[in-house]
């Protein structure tokens, strides 16, 4: 029986499937950051993270929200 992927001996992709440090799951360009405390939305941006941004009514940090 042949063995499926990520499951043998040797250096292969293994189980996480070569997809880099954290998973590789990006969110996309797409969605808008909010603030949890207001709820004022601004577009989120390209390379910028909801996260490090600051609500620029309250201050409190912004979360991503898709759509």
């Amino acid at each position: 029986m042949p063995r499926r992927n990520g499951t043998g001996p040797g250096r292969g992709a293994g189980k996480s499937g070569g997809r880099g440090r954290g998973g590789g799951y990006a969110k996309g360009p797409g969605g808008s950051c909010i603030c949890p405390k207001c709820g004022e939305r601004i577009v989120h941006k390209l390379g910028a993270t909801c996260y490090i941004q600051k609500c620029p009514k309250c201050g409190s940090t912004m979360i991503r929200k898709l759509t």
